[in-house]
């Protein structure tokens, strides 16, 4: 069988790869378009797939002559959020309303039409996937609109994999949000006939939106077993080098317009920097780092065992090198909760309730009291017997290992009845 992954940033590379994996590993083929940065050609999972008999990966530019990139690129510019409300939103506004849906059309079905028949010419049983798709996603809804609409009508399935987790059990979590209610952005991932979530907890953004047998709840492919000990082996040397200091902390960051109590955090780091024998290192977010207000704290950085870690430091060798991490209900942490590294969930630091203070209230930090034992314990005992054993295992079963370990067959097996449903 053919499938068709379309991947667009750091997060969907990462949590799409295993599925991709074992895809071929089932004895499938597939193609690989990247349609975000170029720069993602030289990821070190996009060269471990490139390797893989039955993987063709490509960048979209590649696939379309140079006039059709332009254009579907400038349209795509002119639909994304992060355009519209930049300094030049204005100009983008007014552009689109001249350059109007039905000028935008041909360009769509065009690239649409030579990207399927890509990868499905002479295919009799095929599937195209993307990665959770709504509103204010990088790559225009529009678009994949059409492109879905496409695949289907010419007989193939179209799925939408997780780029993430929900590491929020609360909804009100970003700024100006003031209501409870469905979120309507994630309506469009209804153009799709089955979205896949790792969990329920997951799930609740699209349960009141779609009908319930277009939700699969397959487990989390990033952070199973078997993906967890293939990328042990993928994973490139890693530049963090381990000093002698006695305790080694990681701060991981979520995106700017999650409401995070800045001031307070930057309490934290100063605290944590004061205690003798202490490591502090910063992750912010892959995608709008920049914009947050403690990247650019000077008084931080000149703190002398406080570094913040830059996009050529993956999150895995973070957390490798981290004896304890603070996190501010970010996914990427359930790794080290898997290999029972102590994650403190400072859900006081932020707006919402998260996952891992939810099932470990042991992990939770109320307050700036409970930082400061927290450190003060892991430098006078260490950084063992800091779970709860029954309540660790209860969030792999419910967050990560849902159906049980054996995640990425599931997945394949999705992908090979939506590909066989004409």
């Amino acid at each position: 069988m053919k499938a068709l992954f379309f991947l667009r940033h750091y997060n969907d590379i990462d949590h799409i790869t295993p599925v991709i994996f074992k895809w071929v590993d089932s004895g499938h083929c597939c193609d690989v378009v990247l349609i975000g940065s170029a720069q993602f050609m030289t990821d070190f999972r996009i060269e471990f797939l490139s390797k893989l008999s039955g993987v063709r990966i490509v960048h979209i530019r590649n696939l379309l002559s140079p006039i059709e990139f332009i254009r579907w690129r400038f349209q795509m510019l002119l639909l994304v959020r992060s355009s519209q409300y930049s300094f030049l939103g204005p100009l983008v506004r007014s552009l689109a309303q001249i350059y109007d849906s039905k000028r935008r059309e041909p360009i769509w079905w065009q690239t649409a039409e030579r990207l399927l028949a890509y990868s499905f010419k002479g295919v009799d049983a095929g599937v195209i996937t993307f990665d959770w798709i709504e509103r204010n996603s990088a790559i225009c809804v529009e678009w994949v609109e059409i492109v879905v609409s496409m695949a289907r009508a010419k007989g193939l399935g179209t799925v939408s994999l997780p780029h993430g987790d929900s590491p929020h059990a609360s909804q009100l979590i970003r700024r100006g949000e003031w209501v409870l209610k469905p979120d309507t952005s994630f309506l469009a991932a209804g153009m799709f006939d089955k979205v896949v979530v790792p969990n329920e907890l997951c799930s609740k953004r699209f349960r009141s939106l779609l009908d319930d047998n277009k939700i699969a709840v397959l487990g989390s492919p990033r952070y199973c077993d078997e993906w967890l000990a293939r990328l042990d082996q993928l994973l490139p040397p890693s530049p963090l080098v381990r000093s002698d200091s006695r305790l080694k902390v990681v701060m991981f960051l979520r995106k700017a317009n999650f409401t995070t109590f800045w001031e307070e955090v930057s309490e934290i780091v100063q605290m944590i920097a004061a205690f003798p024998g202490v490591e502090l290192v910063i992750k912010p977010h892959t995608r709008g780092g920049w914009k947050q207000s403690l990247t650019k704290d000077a008084t931080l950085r000149q703190l002398p065992n406080v570094t913040m870690a830059d996009d050529a430091v993956h999150s895995v060798h973070l957390m490798k090198w981290a004896d304890v991490i603070i996190d501010l209900a970010t996914s990427v942490v359930f790794e080290a909760v898997k290999a029972r590294k102590p994650v403190m969930a400072a859900d006081y630091l932020h707006a919402s309730r998260s996952a891992i203070a939810l099932y470990m209230p042991e992990a939770e930090l109320r307050c700036r009291d409970d930082v400061y034992n927290a450190i003060k314990q892991f430098l006078s005992i260490g950084c063992d017997s800091f779970y709860v054993e029954e309540h660790r295992q209860h969030f792999l079963q419910e967050m990560l290992d849902v159906g049980g370990a054996d995640v990425l067959p599931r997945y394949v097996k999705l992908l090979e009845d939506q590909a066989l449903k004409k």
